[in-house]
């Protein structure tokens, strides 16, 4: 199966202004039930700000339930995906290439911290909460972009600096050698085409043994790796990306609760039934009627 090579998981980033790669946006929902982003991953790293209402988020294999005042940290070539748990969310993102950061010749905090960063070989903690210093931090981030008053640049790579100390004091969660960090790049990239193909057909019967050809692994393996980077089975995540879809279809078409299931690839009623008021807490037909 020959997928497109453009047609990647792999988010080409732009920035507004090449020379100070660092971009922020607060984005706004009034419903829960909303995909926020689907599985993607880019090197950049990326900051979530959660200002008010709850929200899923992955990354990797860590699943949160962001709540107000709490920070996500997604480190760089990590996978993520977001979903909205309640009305009035509110959230900043925050998009930095670590380049910004880097140094013009080799010093300590190039070789020690700033180039470990950029080649994953330090991860930090996914979830930050009630750690006030570090989400003050955040807060002067926000303000600056926001204002950009006169020496703004200075300021936030002050702050930039000031936050990867602290969170490098205090939420580090692994330190890879170069061989880890080829492999887990190697493995995240071999597995671009499988996520992508479900994407794509996540209405037919897949099968582990189909899957696992994509990636060009045994099925144990597969399915080994597959758990280490989305922390669910194969038959978990596609029966997520089905409910998503599903959830999409309720809220913005005329489908009837049967024709959804059906064009979610539930082949059920019942089971699609049982199955989405289990893990989106509310009933198909109570989304519909709201």
């Amino acid at each position: 199966m020959k997928l497109n090579k453009n047609e990647s998981l792999r988010e080409q980033m732009s920035m507004p202004n090449p020379h100070f790669p660092i971009k922020m946006h607060r984005s706004r929902y009034s419903q829960g039930g909303m995909v926020l982003f689907h599985h993607h991953w880019h090197k950049h790293l990326e900051f979530l700000y959660f200002e008010s209402g709850e929200a899923l988020i992955e990354c990797g294999s860590t699943t949160i339930h962001a709540k107000p005042g709490d920070l996500i940290v997604v480190n760089s070539n990590e996978l993520h995906y977001g979903f909205s748990l309640a009305p009035n969310l509110v959230y900043y993102v925050l998009i930095a290439d670590i380049s910004l950061l880097q140094s013009g010749s080799v010093d300590a905090a190039e070789t020690k911290f700033i180039a470990p960063i950029s080649q994953n070989q330090l991860l930090l903690r996914n979830h930050i909460r009630g750690d006030q210093v570090t989400i003050a931090c955040m807060h002067n981030l926000i303000r600056e972009l926001e204002n950009r008053e006169f020496g703004y640049e200075l300021a936030i790579k002050s702050e930039l600096y000031r936050l990867l100390a602290l969170l490098l004091r205090g939420h580090v969660t692994t330190v890879l050698t170069k061989d880890e960090y080829a492999e887990r790049m190697k493995n995240v990239e071999r597995f671009e085409p499988v996520f992508r193909f479900i994407a794509e057909h996540y209405r037919e019967e897949l099968t582990v043994e189909e899957l696992s050809g994509i990636a060009g692994l045994s099925r144990y393996h597969f399915s080994r790796l597959f758990k280490e980077l989305t922390g669910r089975t194969v038959t978990e995540y596609v029966t997520a990306a089905r409910l998503d879809k599903a959830d999409y279809l309720l809220r913005n078409t005329p489908l009837t609760v049967s024709e959804v299931a059906a064009a979610s690839g539930f082949n059920d009623i019942y089971y699609f039934s049982r199955t989405f008021k289990k893990h989106k807490k509310v009933s198909p037909s109570k989304i519909r009627e709201d």
